[in-house]
C-alpha cells in the first residue's frame, strides 16, 4: 500500500507519569506513515483526492496539545485511532511519538514508543429464534455500528432456516453483516457478547435456543485458535444458514484455510 511520510514533527506537550511533565510541558517528536491509496491523487493531481499532510500535522499537534496522558503508549494509542477515524481514506497507520527529555537522571537521547493500527474487515453471523426475532437482529446491527471504531458496511438479507444441533426448537431468522473495526479480535468478541447479553442472549443449552447469536466468521484472512475464539468460524463452512446470506455481501471472500470462496463453500453443500 501507498504510504505518506510525517517525520520529525516537534510539539510542546503535557504528557508523563509526574506532575511537573503535566503542568509545565516539555518537546515530543511525532512521525507517521499514512497508508493510502495514491493511485487516484497521483493520476489527477487534485489534493482532495490524498490525504493532506499539512492537516494531519496540524491536527496531530492540536491534539496532543489538547490532551494529557501518563504514559507514551496511551497518546500514541489514542492519537492513532483518532487519526483512523477522522480520515476515511487513511486505512493504516505506523505512528512514533519520542521523548528526548524523558526524566530519568541518567544520559538518553531520547525514548519512544512506535505503534502501527489500521482498519480490518470483519463478517459476522447473525440470527434469532425467540420473541421478536427481526428486532433483535437489527437493533444488534444498530448497536454494532454504533461502538466507537465501528461501522457496518454491508448487511445481507434475512433467511428464515431450520435449528441446527438441537432440532426441537423455533426456526431462526439468520443473516450476515461487514463490519469495518479498529477493534481486534478479542475486543471484537467482547462486544457481540455485550451486544447478546443486552437483547437478554442466555447459555443455558449448547446450540439451543437464543435471542441473538452474533459470530465472528471472519476477521481479514488472520486465523486464531484460542478456547473460546476460533477464527474463521470452526463451523462455518457446514452451515448453510451462514453460506447464504454471507454469499450476498462477501461471494468471493477466500477462506484462508481451505482456500476456497464463500460461493465455492456454498455450492459444495
Amino acid at each position: 500500500m501507498d504510504k505518506i511520510k510525517i517525520k520529525d514533527l516537534e510539539v510542546f506537550a503535557n504528557h508523563g507519569v509526574f506532575p511537573e511533565e503535566n503542568t509545565l510541558g516539555q518537546k515530543f517528536i511525532v512521525s507517521a506513515d499514512l497508508y493510502t491509496d495514491t493511485r487516484k491523487a497521483g493520476k489527477t493531481d487534485n489534493l482532495t483526492a490524498s490525504i493532506h499532510y499539512g492537516e494531519v500535522s496540524a491536527f496531530m499537534e492540536m491534539w496532543l496539545k489538547k490532551h494529557t496522558y501518563k504514559l507514551l503508549e496511551s497518546a500514541a494509542e489514542n492519537l492513532a485511532e483518532e487519526l483512523l477515524l477522522k480520515y476515511p481514506g487513511l486505512k493504516a497507520i505506523r505512528l512514533e511519538i519520542k521523548k528526548p527529555w524523558a526524566p530519568i537522571r541518567i544520559p538518553l537521547k531520547t525514548v519512544s514508543v512506535e505503534i502501527e493500527r489500521a482498519k480490518h474487515t470483519a463478517y459476522i453471523a447473525m440470527g434469532s429464534n425467540m420473541g421478536d426475532r427481526e428486532n433483535y437482529i437489527r437493533d444488534a446491527v444498530k448497536m454494532l455500528d454504533s461502538v466507537r471504531g465501528c461501522a457496518v458496511k454491508a448487511v445481507s438479507d434475512l433467511i428464515e432456516t431450520p435449528p441446527y444441533g438441537v432440532t426441537e426448537q423455533d426456526d431462526f431468522l439468520n443473516g450476515c453483516l461487514e463490519l469495518e473495526t479498529l477493534l481486534t479480535p478479542r475486543e471484537l468478541l467482547d462486544e457481540l457478547n455485550r451486544i447478546e447479553a443486552e437483547a437478554g442472549r442466555e447459555r443455558t443449552v449448547h446450540w439451543g435456543p437464543r435471542t441473538l447469536d452474533l459470530d465472528i466468521i471472519f476477521y481479514d484472512d488472520i486465523t486464531v485458535q484460542e478456547k473460546d475464539l476460533c477464527i474463521p468460524h470452526v463451523e462455518m463452512h457446514k452451515r448453510k444458514f451462514v453460506l447464504e446470506p454471507l454469499s450476498q455481501i462477501a461471494p468471493y471472500k477466500r477462506h484462508p484455510v481451505y482456500g476456497k470462496t464463500v460461493t465455492e463453500m456454498l455450492g459444495e453443500l
